[in-house]
């Protein structure tokens, strides 16, 4: 694997940690505890492979630039600066989340995950179309 891959695997684990993330959702809906805690923490290490991934590219790679025109950049651009924002805000969100729920503090990791869920499937939802748009439309 060359750094040229790591777009198309960065992409890749956005979907794997969207799919976990929802199938996690989905999990503790039906009361299944021990099921949500191993989803959302496959969620978890994915999304920090991801970061390793994606930091790895921008560190030895040049700005990659849009090439539409139009409508579709406005739209590029608010998905991509919407994406970053909430990339950077769902990071301690997500590690807050997560430590509440291995401190067994339920009460409040319910009340802070429905403020991070959102946020992170938006966030690994719209990695997936910043690529789609950059590298495949």
């Amino acid at each position: 694997m060359t750094t040229a891959d790591l777009p198309t695997l960065n992409a890749t684990l956005n979907s794997v940690a969207a799919l976990l993330l929802l199938s996690g959702y989905l999990a503790i809906r039906r009361g299944k505890r021990e099921l949500h805690a191993k989803l959302m923490t496959g969620a978890f290490l994915v999304s920090t492979a991801f970061l390793i991934s994606y930091i790895t590219y921008h560190a030895t790679t040049l700005h990659t630039k849009y090439e539409g025109e139009g409508a579709m950049r406005t739209v590029y651009l608010v998905v991509l600066v919407s994406h970053i924002i909430l990339a950077v805000a769902v990071v301690p969100l997500v590690l807050i989340t997560m430590w509440r729920a291995r401190k067994k503090d339920f009460a409040r990791h319910r009340r802070i995950a429905r403020i991070t869920f959102p946020i992170w499937v938006y966030v690994s939802v719209t990695g997936v179309l910043v690529y789609l748009m950059l590298y495949r439309l």
